[in-house]
């Protein structure tokens, strides 16, 4: 229930409910593959970075970057922080 209530006031706050810890794993080992993209909900450039493989690693290394400092955001445009 606590978790619950915990997601609802982040999601009011404006952060993603997504974890920033696993989207820097999947973006770290899987980055050019577009996994972390997958798991916040970006299916449409997900499948682009699977495509292009990250951009040749320039993609998923910038999204690497956005992810660390804060300003990489889900599907719905809320920011992944560490909380």
């Amino acid at each position: 229930m606590e978790e619950v209530q915990q997601k609802i006031q982040n999601t009011e706050i404006g952060i993603s409910d997504k974890g920033y810890v696993p989207a820097i794993l999947l973006c770290l080992f899987l980055g050019p593959l577009g996994v972390h993209r997958f798991y916040v909900g970006k299916i449409g450039t997900g499948l682009l970075m699977l495509v292009t493989l990250g951009g040749l690693g320039i993609w998923a290394l910038i999204d690497l970057i956005m992810i660390i400092i804060g300003s990489f955001k889900d599907k719905d445009g809320h920011p992944i922080k560490n909380k």
